[in-house]
């Protein structure tokens, strides 16, 4: 495991980069609001993906680097990722297809930029389809702006909702709610044979 820091335009960002032997692709996973990149869907997650053979970097967003809980708006965070992505794949991860993902919040922010940071799949682990109690506002649309290959990891009792699957996105329900520790193993191994499945076409 190597720790880098990335200069964006809302300060100094963080990545946590787990490489596999030989990276056939590289998976930039970000966090949640409140949370952080130790997460144990995103540790699940980031497990399954080096054991396939993908290059991982968990990217913690500048106001958390900041020590700050509360999250920072989201043409904020858009903006640091992708200023995050852009230092990654040309210092870390050049000439292999990046891939896009989070949970939560930031399963959110991987969809909003996958477009424009030219992401060939993306990751959702506990996408917030809305707020608590609050199905009138949506973020759906987030969900069915990405044009590439999605998988949805959600938990049946999860209060922010459930997406629907749709057109290149596939929806796993596993037992438990929106932290999805209730079946690890399970996230795991969904993770890992999407990955190798959507990725094989690219080898």
């Amino acid at each position: 495991m190597t720790s880098t820091t990335v200069e964006t335009p809302h300060g100094p960002a963080r990545a946590e980069l787990h490489c596999a032997p030989e990276g056939r692709a590289a998976l930039l996973l970000g966090h949640g609001a409140g949370g952080g990149i130790a997460a144990p869907d995103l540790v699940a997650a980031a497990r399954a993906a080096v054991e396939v053979g993908v290059h991982v970097a968990l990217v913690e967003q500048p106001y958390r680097v900041a020590g700050r809980r509360a999250p920072a708006p989201a043409r904020q965070l858009d903006a640091a990722w992708l200023a995050v992505a852009e230092d990654l794949a040309t210092r870390w991860f050049a000439e292999v297809p990046l891939l896009f993902g989070g949970r939560s919040s930031g399963a959110r922010v991987a969809c909003r930029t996958a477009a424009e940071g030219q992401a060939v799949a993306v990751l959702c682990l506990a996408f917030p389809v809305h707020p608590p109690g609050r199905p009138d506002r949506t973020r759906t649309p987030e969900l069915a702006a990405v044009d590439v290959p999605v998988l949805v990891v959600q938990g049946e009792r999860d209060p922010f909702g459930r997406p629907e699957p749709a057109h290149r996105r596939e929806v796993v329900l596993l037992p438990g709610d929106h932290n999805l520790k209730a079946d690890l193993e399970n996230l795991q191994r969904a993770v890992g044979e999407w990955l190798d499945r959507i990725l094989r076409p690219l080898d």
